[in-house]
């Protein structure tokens, strides 16, 4: 269908403008925009979002840690042991020079005081307060290059539509110029 309204517009005859062969090359030249720049523009912010968060995943260690305190409760989450939400909580661990550190990190909400875990340090041996798991970093990377794709087509369709517009106030002044050639009393009080 699409087809039957651009095809026209190129065709030779005595009704077709020039607005009109400009807003056929708009609306084609836009689909084939959205067809390739969306997709780039997904892939390219995703793979970006997937680089940084792979960076952080290879630079981190796990250490074992043991919570100095028990976590806040948690409205909503299991407190049977269920893998439900995690909750910040102090633990205490050894750092690689032998020193006992402490540092707020992300633990699963049914663990008390005293419970052993696993917290995530930096390549500098610093606390990661909330580590990126795997699956999170390929949330985050499909997420990215959703919204750059959409954002990219929602830029491109308004371009588009703007341009449009404008033809559109174009073709109503010719129509207007026009009429005013053809009928110079249009619009003039005629007395009876």
């Amino acid at each position: 269908m699409a087809l039957k309204v651009i095809l026209p517009r190129w065709r030779r005859g005595p009704l077709r403008r020039g607005t009109d062969v400009t807003e056929a090359w708009l609306v084609l030249v836009t689909g084939v925009l959205i067809a390739v720049a969306a997709p780039v523009a997904g892939v390219s912010a995703a793979n970006t979002v997937s680089d940084a968060t792979e960076r952080q995943l290879q630079g981190r260690h796990s250490v074992s840690a043991v919570l100095t305190e028990d976590p806040p409760a948690r409205i909503g989450v299991d407190s049977s042991g269920g893998s439900g939400g995690r909750v910040h909580a102090w633990v205490r661990w050894t750092a690689a020079d032998g020193s006992t550190r402490t540092g707020e990190t992300v633990v699963a909400p049914h663990l008390k005081a005293g419970d052993r875990t696993t917290a995530w340090l930096n390549g500098h041996g610093v606390l990661l307060r909330d580590p990126v798991s795997p699956s999170a970093a390929k949330a985050e990377s499909i997420a990215g290059g959703t919204v750059a794709a959409s954002g990219t087509t929602l830029l491109l369709l308004i371009g588009a539509r703007t341009g449009t517009a404008l033809l559109n106030h174009r073709r109503a002044v010719q129509w207007e110029r026009e009429w005013a050639e053809i009928d110079p009393e249009r619009g003039r009080r005629r007395d009876a």
